[in-house]
């Protein structure tokens, strides 16, 4: 097997919708690094079998603007 060409697989905690959290492994992020969920299988309608319900902090516009800030276009 080659080496040096997997991610690494670190701890994190995941935060639930509800405000629960649980820590699990991943390599996603950075060692003890927050996910924060905007949905979940308590959110999700395929699990509760109803309308979906985001808790979402930050709309799209909101994450686009912060993204792309002080970004200028030439003319």
């Amino acid at each position: 097997m080659k080496k040096k060409i997997h991610p690494d697989y670190h701890e994190i905690e995941v935060e639930m919708t509800d405000g629960t959290k649980f820590k699990t492994r991943s390599t996603w992020g950075k060692e003890s690094e927050t996910l924060k969920l905007e949905i979940d299988p308590k959110t999700h309608p395929a699990w509760t079998g109803g309308k979906i319900n985001i808790n979402s902090a930050e709309g799209q516009v909101a994450k686009f603007e912060r993204r792309f800030k002080g970004i200028k276009t030439k003319k």
